[in-house]
């Protein structure tokens, strides 16, 4: 099922305004600047991929993408709930903002 182009659009704005939304968060943003951190102690080292400054590093950063991308994932579940709902013209009372 294809959907319409202006469905698209709108669901392209939506993810790009999310996206937005998630780079400036100020946990993400704590997160983002200790994996730059680590990742800088890391090339500061010869062999790189043996350092103990390496798996800090790796597992910083893989912290941080399983943090944006829970946010994606359940921005999106929301998203896709209060569509379904508007289009079966269901009232639902207004969302409670709360951290994923």
């Amino acid at each position: 099922m294809d959907f319409p182009s202006w469905m698209q659009q709108a669901i392209q704005a939506r993810l790009e305004e999310v996206s937005s939304q998630i780079e400036h968060d100020p946990e993400l943003n704590r997160v983002r600047g200790e994996t730059d951190k680590a990742f800088e102690t890391l090339f500061a080292g010869k062999d790189v991929e043996q350092t103990p400054e390496y798996a800090e590093w790796e597992n910083r950063y893989i912290v941080r993408k399983g943090i944006e991308n829970e946010r994606l994932y359940m921005k999106g579940l929301r998203d896709g709930i209060q569509l379904t709902v508007s289009l079966l013209g269901v009232s639902m009372p207004e969302e409670i903002d709360t951290k994923a």
